[in-house]
């Protein structure tokens, strides 16, 4: 199973910053485990949230260069509170550093004024046709995809700054 857990993109300056929200619905299968009594969205997928956004961020940056940005590192994340079903966690990633092959970020999620979660965090820029070019079209493929996915949740803030998909 493949999921998003980005929903809307609502700030970006690029290569920057970006804020993103995700809306938890109690309609998301796995909170029917993480608790049956008590949902909470599971912080694994809080960090996974600052991921994808700086991911987005890379690929805008990048004019979508690389067919991967994948999490490569996670420091001193830090859980403060519980998301559950009806929350809107609000996530910001700040770049510290950016390169072709990697970058590094900060990155905060709140629900309303409380900080849930806070992390130091590194992703990895690839292209799998660099391995072996064979995988190119692959690498097209998920290019694609991923500029397909940018036209749905870059929100109207990111649209009329410009920025293209």
């Amino acid at each position: 199973m493949r999921f998003t857990l980005v929903d809307r993109i609502i700030e970006l300056e690029p290569g920057k910053r970006i804020v993103a929200v995700k809306a938890v619905s109690l309609a998301e299968e796995y909170l029917g485990d993480h608790f049956p009594t008590f949902p909470v969205l599971p912080g694994v997928l809080m960090l996974e949230a600052l991921v994808e956004s700086a991911a987005w961020l890379v690929r805008q940056h990048e004019d979508f260069a690389h067919s991967l940005v994948l999490l490569k590192e996670a420091k001193n994340v830090t859980y403060r509170s519980f998301v559950k079903p009806g929350h809107l966690l609000r996530v910001e990633a700040s770049c510290r550093q950016l390169a072709p092959d990697g970058s590094e970020f900060t990155g905060t999620g709140r629900c309303d004024d409380t900080e849930v979660v806070k992390a130091r965090f590194a992703l990895r820029h690839l292209r799998l046709a660099d391995r072996d070019p064979r995988m190119a079209e692959t690498d097209a493929r998920l290019v694609a995809a991923a500029r397909e996915r940018w036209a749905l949740i870059a929100g109207s803030a990111v649209r009329e700054a410009g920025l293209r998909a």
